[in-house]
């Protein structure tokens, strides 16, 4: 550890001789544009900003996500006694320590490229945010502070001084989120910045924001920060970064547990591998959701950028964005599935996995099916077209919406086995307390009501507001009623778990789930695409609101039904094969990918604008890349921080003494095998 602390001195100053060698006097005017337009050393500018501000976003989501689930895990541990929840938010925590370095030296590398490579931006930039400049530094001081306190400080606060030490977690995590916040604001605001309206007779300014003729901002420091990005980006980089934080987490444990040389740190590091998978995915399940909200507001905003991002330019990164997220869900399910195996009694149902994995394949297909995949010569007069009449077809949103929702539920349905793989004999739910009841009824009252409230909007959509004619009215009501139906269902599926018949109940409420948004609302939407398209969004979101209600009380049900049911022999944390930890550090790459890809798309859908509609990007670096370029600089970026990340966990090591401490985590005996008859439940 003394060393340890004796090289951070050095690193740090390394780190500050590198940013100011990057800044050196060699810093140009750019030929062929204005003279404010500078470069490093004659490298395209946008090339480095782009480099170096996706490494600063990755790190900077990392340290953003992780102490959100470490705060949630030491109130675990500080709730149940338990020793392992503990040392678990301590390692999460000393994986901020070097990131937080590293995101502060991109963090200032940005900065001052920016504002040397940059200036007439950054100049309009200042005008406007100038006041939230100073809130971002004051909030980064405090966040350092308070990160390293809590980190150091763990040892000392134990106990009855327990409760500040979690207090210092949670102010760490609201001014993480609050930079974060800032942050979005002055990336949106180049996306969708609040224009002024001027009456064109009298020239008075009607409605106040930014002037595009003279670039004068006439608005509220508000208005700028709360643009009409603001808040679709607030919700997918929360979700997005509590998703690549438990990746990481995920990866580093399970580069441990490769490395562990005891039977204690092999159980340690795969009970923190799957929680870090957990994370991941329970944040990756909402993840698309968020990105049709941001991409609806985009259209919203601009049909420019909206047809760019779907229909244009951009259009085939969204395949690959399609690859990348399908992969992800099918890696996540595969560990889980691997991880059954060290559970006794899962063994029940591995029958079911491979059906679960036709589904996955299925869906994951036609997700990446592209609508304008073209043909051949030969295959245009054989197929009558450009394209081919079926996958163009698979390849609209509606086939994507469906598909989406239906990998989502058959991802649940693998946790679900995993949960009770171990559990045998149930406690009726009838002989339970009032308290399994109130679970129940109360996650069936969120569901009612929010698919209640979505059902009784639609029913009184004015089909005017979608700038549709009054006769497409009749192409909501099937929407409306489908809702109403999940919610009956969710009824009837409560009433059999209170009479001891729940798994029926769940799979009523699953299946119904399916049929509704999947077999019934995706293929609706090819209808409404032809004959009522703006009502498109609202099928959409009426299948996610279904979708999500089934995890919701589904998952409500299990609780009550594992609740003190007996196990089958306790679960043999560390006896997993090595292909489920590579699958856990193949889970960081295609992450890394997939932030690194949305990150040149939320950025490229500008393209030749610093600020869309109002300030040209007129260096010579402004153009859309093509699709080569832009993988090659991917790759090269997302090799980038893979060393990198590497390099923090080798940080994080070294300071260690042991592997785990004694007591840590203990190892269950191998169980003795016991008749599936006197251990499964038949209901």
């Amino acid at each position: 550890m003394r060393k340890v602390h004796h090289l951070r001195p050095y690193l740090a100053i390394s780190l500050v001789l590198l940013a100011l060698l990057a800044l050196a006097p060699p810093v140009a005017a750019q030929g062929g544009g204005p003279p404010d337009y500078r470069n490093y050393f004659g490298a395209d500018s946008r090339l480095v900003v782009w480099v170096v501000a996706q490494l600063h976003l990755l790190f900077a989501a990392f340290v953003l996500g992780v102490p959100i689930f470490a705060v949630i895990t030491e109130y675990v541990g500080y709730r149940s006694g338990e020793k392992r929840y503990d040392k678990l938010a301590h390692d999460f925590t000393k994986l901020l320590s070097a990131a937080f370095s590293t995101t502060a030296a991109f963090g200032g590398l940005l900065a001052f490229s920016l504002f040397a490579l940059y200036p007439t931006f950054m100049s309009h930039l200042s005008d406007v945010f100038s006041p939230t400049f100073l809130w971002y530094g004051l909030l980064f001081f405090a966040e350092g502070f308070t990160m390293y306190f809590y980190l150091y400080s763990w040892k000392r606060l134990q106990g009855d001084r327990k409760k500040w030490h979690l207090w210092t977690g949670v102010f760490l995590n609201v001014f993480g989120v609050a930079i974060m916040l800032i942050a979005n604001s002055w990336v949106s605001y180049m996306m969708s910045p609040p224009l002024a309206e001027v009456d064109a007779e009298t020239g008075e300014v009607v409605r106040q924001g930014l002037n595009a003729l003279t670039l004068e901002w006439s608005g509220t420091l508000w208005q700028a920060i709360n643009n009409p990005l603001w808040s679709p980006l607030n919700i997918h980089r929360t979700i997005g970064n509590v998703a690549f934080g438990g990746f990481i987490v995920g990866a580093y444990a399970a580069v441990r547990f490769l490395n562990s040389k005891t039977a204690e740190a092999r159980a340690y590091y795969d009970w923190m591998g799957y929680i870090g998978n957990f994370i991941g995915v329970a944040a990756l399940i909402p993840m698309p959701f968020a990105g049709y909200y941001m991409g609806r507001e985009v259209y919203s905003y601009s049909a420019v950028m909206g047809n760019n991002m779907m229909g244009g330019a951009f259009s085939w990164t969204f395949i690959i964005q399609a690859i990348l997220i399908g992969a992800l869900f099918i890696g996540a399910n595969f560990y889980l599935w691997s991880g059954m195996r060290r559970i006794p009694g899962s063994e029940r149902y591995l029958k079911y996995i491979k059906w679960l994995d036709v589904v996955l394949i299925i869906c994951f297909a036609i997700w990446l099916t592209p609508h304008n995949l073209p043909l051949s010569p030969s295959e245009q007069v054989i197929m009558g077209g450009q394209f081919h009449p079926t996958l163009k077809f698979l390849g609209l949103m509606a086939a994507k919406n469906a598909v989406i929702n239906f990998i989502i539920v058959a991802t649940f349905m693998s946790f679900l086995f995993y949960r009770r793989g171990n559990k045998g004999e149930r406690v009726p739910v009838s002989q339970q307390g009032a308290g399994a009841k109130i679970v129940v009824l109360v996650a069936f009252a969120v569901v009612a009501l929010v698919l209640g409230w979505y059902a009784a909007g639609i029913f009184s959509l004015n089909p005017d507001t979608l700038d549709l004619d009054a006769s497409k009215g009749v192409y909501f009501t099937l929407v409306a009623v489908l809702l109403v139906v999940q919610i009956v269902a969710g009824a009837v599926a409560v009433g059999l778990t209170l009479t001891d018949r729940g798994v029926t109940g769940q799979l009523l409420y699953l299946a119904t789930t399916v049929l509704n948004s999947v077999f019934i609302l995706g293929p609706y939407g090819f209808v409404v695409m032809t004959q009522a398209n703006p009502f498109l969004r609202n099928i959409a979101v009426a299948q996610w609101l279904i979708t999500m209600s089934s995890l919701v009380l589904v998952a409500a049900i299990d609780i009550v039904l594992l609740r003190g049911a007996k196990e089958i022999g306790a679960i043999r944390w560390g006896q997993m094969a090595g292909s489920s930890q590579y699958a856990l550090i193949l889970l960081v790459v295609g992450v890394v990918m997939l932030m690194s890809l949305m990150g040149y798309i939320r950025s490229g859908l500008r393209e030749d604008w610093h600020i869309f509609g109002a300030l040209r990007d007129t260096s010579a670096s402004a153009l859309t890349p093509s699709m080569a370029y832009m993988a090659r600089v991917i790759a090269g970026i997302v090799a980038a921080f893979m060393a990198l990340i590497a390099f923090v966990f080798w940080l994080a090591g070294l300071g260690e003494t042991g592997e785990v401490e004694e007591g840590t985590m203990a190892i269950p005996p191998q169980p003795t095998p016991q008749p599936a008859a006197s251990t499964v439940p038949s209901d």
